[in-house]
């Protein structure tokens, strides 16, 4: 399942709402590097929102290894978010759409219910910079590729959850 939504639009609460009401063994993977105290201030309030029964798996980069790494039929795996990612792709010179090929591939062969939350980035104004416009349009081709392969998109507003898919 794909979550998408803008920024402080819930998306990130409501599908952990969704993971846990789901049952089975809880995985969190965070893509969040704190490069900053305002970062770090996001990062502790999202770990504060979760409880004891989730275990947290940090995988700025290697997606696919970390999803692979917890794998099991009675787990739900909670990625958040994609955006993060992307970016941490691009800053980090990755090549984005060898990753994206490999995060598909193995979401795919995956027996783990997984849910991912990205940001729509693509609703607002051409980037005047070409780092911006990469990032959106790495954003938004993550997005596509995810949401093709995903049994089902929602997308929040507002807190509200739209179904897409």
């Amino acid at each position: 399942m794909l979550v998408l939504g803008g920024a402080r639009s819930g998306k990130s609460r409501y599908a952990q709402a969704v993971a846990e009401a789901a049952g089975g063994r809880l995985v969190f993977v965070a893509t969040a590097q704190a490069f900053d105290a305002e970062m770090t201030d996001r990062i502790r309030r999202h770990q504060a929102d979760r409880d004891h029964r989730w275990t947290t798996v940090d995988a700025p980069v290697d997606l696919a290894g970390a999803i692979s790494a917890v794998d099991a039929e009675d787990t739900v795996v909670l990625i958040d978010c994609l955006t993060l990612w992307a970016s941490n792709l691009l800053l980090g010179d990755e090549d984005g759409d060898a990753r994206l090929a490999e995060l598909a591939e193995v979401l795919g062969k995956m027996r783990a219910k997984v849910l991912l939350v990205a940001n729509e980035v693509g609703l607002g104004i051409v980037p005047d910079n070409a780092l911006a416009r990469r990032f959106r349009d790495l954003a938004g081709t993550i997005n596509q590729r995810i949401a093709a392969i995903a049994d089902r998109v929602h997308m929040t507003v507002a807190g509200i959850p739209i179904v897409v898919k």
